[in-house]
């Protein structure tokens, strides 16, 4: 049976799972949900991952949700090249550093920026206070400084000389307040090298496929109907405002 992986590509962990999965050649079947029209929600997925979260995958009668998890799974299964997730315990260590740490900062910061300067207001019509923006741009700026000075510092990469899975997220979560018109790399010539540095990795490509639908967010959210985000509309506020 083959794999199953559940995406939804607007989702900064689904498109670091995407990117590692087609650049290692593993052979998948993309199974695409919609979290803006509440797929993840229905009754076949919640078999796949009853924490209606995506990504996901299916492995025959194994199910796994959570990006890393699902990455460092799929690392070990198909033996994929060493520097992704490095046996080396100094090299691994930075690896994990960084995927401990985004959880609560680089990602969320993301998000919050996207969600205040594009969704929120384009979609769902609601005006974002200044000062919650003021606050969440702040939020985000220390959080690549963060990523320029302590996780890169004057290393190629986050965990040496070769991307690492801890690139691949980190360069998904970044790239997310770029679609809501951010550009977070002006002013940032190491974060711009880096991130350069990680799309030649990758391959053009398959970095270009998978950050489409985000880098055109603010067309679609122009044609966007905001009565499918209505039903989520106070989850969504009380989130982020």
């Amino acid at each position: 049976m083959v794999l199953e992986i559940y995406l939804d590509l607007f989702s900064q962990p689904c498109r670091s799972v995407y990117i590692f999965a087609k650049k290692n050649n593993i052979q998948f079947e993309y199974k695409k949900l919609s979290l803006m029209s509440g797929e993840h929600y229905n009754e076949e997925f919640g078999k796949i991952n009853p924490m209606r979260k995506v990504p996901a995958i299916r492995d025959g009668d194994f199910c796994l949700g959570e990006s890393v998890a699902i990455m460092q799974y799929l690392v070990e299964k198909y033996g994929t090249p060493d520097h992704w997730y490095p046996a080396d315990v100094q090299k691994r260590a930075r690896v994990n550093e960084y995927l401990s740490w985004q959880h609560s900062a680089m990602r969320p910061h993301g998000s919050k920026v996207f969600w205040l300067r594009l969704m929120i207001p384009k979609v769902l019509g609601v005006e974002v206070p200044k000062d919650k923006m003021d606050a969440a741009l702040e939020d985000l700026n220390n959080s690549l400084k963060l990523v320029e000075e302590r996780f890169l510092e004057d290393r190629p990469f986050i965990a040496g000389e070769q991307i690492s899975l801890a690139d691949l997220v980190a360069i998904v979560e970044i790239m997310q307040p770029v679609g809501s018109g951010l550009d977070v790399f002006k002013g940032r010539p190491k974060l711009s090298a880096w991130r350069d540095r990680v799309r030649a990795a990758v391959g053009g490509e398959l970095f270009d496929e998978a950050h489409e639908r985000i880098l055109q967010a603010q067309e679609i959210a122009q044609t966007m109907d905001g009565s499918t985000l209505q039903h989520f509309k106070p989850k969504i506020l009380k989130m982020f405002l």
